[in-house]
């Protein structure tokens, strides 16, 4: 069964487009253009039709955490998200007790084809190949030696579903892990580290293309010794950025996209449990977490995760950058796919990519969200 969608504003081609509709087959973009017929007509009311945004690192939403090992967990974050204009992501675990990182990653194997919202890309282990002094609001107990030995014990029989490991690459063994991920097809990013630029440069040489959360759990810059941060900006590494205002505020944010350019910077929420959800108490990787005003942080004072979505980082750098909606979007959808290598697929409103759409208005209130084309959320 088709759909078309018309009287929309297409984000296409770097530019906004008010003449054309959009034909979805069979989960595809089918066809852009005029003319076109469908089986069901959604009329997009003056609205963006726009590219799903793609989160390649939250831990959790709505009350739950990809560490809880449910599928219940899972679903319910693919579900809320959607709601915020999510159409695909990486659940992403953490450093906490072996068997609860072989059960999440487990759990997503089994179960990331049942999802009811956003689809479920592959996982993002955030450790617990990490160093202990950037450990931000990591368990330390939990930190394993980066081992092949050790990585393998903890994906076991689902390594496939592993796109993404945060690294640091300074620890002892790291190098040789990076270099097996990288054989593997699996994403390398430098984060949680103390590394210098040299070490980092070292971890670039061997696999690394990506830096987790840029900014925070990393060595910053020195004018005599760069570190981790003048590494990032000084070599071919795409940057994720946590556009809230508070792990980032906005100078560095453009900063960033000065640097490394907006073709090499992406979004993400580094979403915990209480994204959707009011202040309060809640957890994060086995540990208590004080939610307030939006800022999540531990008893410590130490930021845990963060309770954005990526509707609301997008219309962050709208209000706080000079780019424009389209290339606001992009940072959201088509550079985040670049960074896992699914951008021939995901990302753009394009003829025979999925149809992963989302239909916004001029505040990046969500209307409608369409994951390979099912409508899995509508604004009542």
């Amino acid at each position: 069964m088709s759909i078309l969608i018309i009287n929309g504003r297409l984000l296409l081609d770097n530019n906004i487009v008010d003449d054309k509709d959009l034909l979805i087959e069979d989960n595809k973009i089918a066809a852009i253009g005029k003319g076109l017929s469908g089986d069901n007509v959604i009329d997009a009311d003056g609205n963006y039709v726009s590219p799903g945004f793609i989160d390649i690192h939250i831990h959790g939403s709505a009350g739950f955490d990809t560490m809880d090992g449910t599928f219940d967990a899972i679903n319910a974050i693919s579900k809320s998200i959607a709601k915020r204009g999510t159409t695909s992501f990486l659940p992403t675990t953490m450093t906490e007790d072996k068997n609860k990182i072989k059960n999440a990653i487990k759990n997503v194997y089994e179960n990331k084809n049942h999802v009811e919202g956003a689809e479920i890309l592959g996982i993002h282990m955030e450790g617990p190949f990490i160093n202990p002094k950037q450990k931000g609001a990591q368990d330390e107990k939990f930190i394993l030696k980066p081992t092949i030995d050790n990585f393998l014990e903890l994906c076991g029989d689902y390594l496939d579903i592993v796109k993404l490991v945060t690294i640091a690459p300074e620890i002892e063994g790291s190098l040789n892990l990076i270099k097996f991920l990288k054989e593997k097809g699996i994403i390398v990013s430098v984060g949680h580290t103390d590394s210098t630029y040299d070490e980092v440069a070292a971890g670039f040489k061997a696999g690394i293309t990506h830096a987790t959360h840029v900014f925070n759990a990393m060595r910053g810059f020195h004018h005599r010794e760069v570190g981790t941060l003048g590494a990032i900006f000084d070599l071919d590494i795409s940057a994720e950025l946590i556009a809230d205002g508070i792990h980032s505020v906005s100078p560095a944010i453009r900063t960033v996209l000065k640097l490394k350019g907006k073709e090499n910077t992406n979004l993400i929420t580094d979403a915990m449990m209480a994204a959707n959800l009011s202040d309060g108490v809640y957890q994060l990787g086995g540990q208590d977490v004080y939610v307030k005003d939006g800022a999540a942080r531990l008893k410590s004072g130490v930021l845990a995760g963060s309770t954005l979505t990526l509707d609301k980082a997008v219309k962050n750098i709208l209000a706080n950058t000079d780019l424009s909606l389209y290339e606001s979007v992009a940072l959201a959808s088509y550079n985040s796919a670049k960074v896992i290598g699914v951008h021939d697929r995901k990302g753009l409103i394009k003829e025979g990519y999925d149809a992963d759409i989302v239909i916004f208005d001029d505040d990046i209130d969500i209307k409608k969200t369409i994951v390979g084309g099912k409508i899995v959320y509508e604004k009542k």
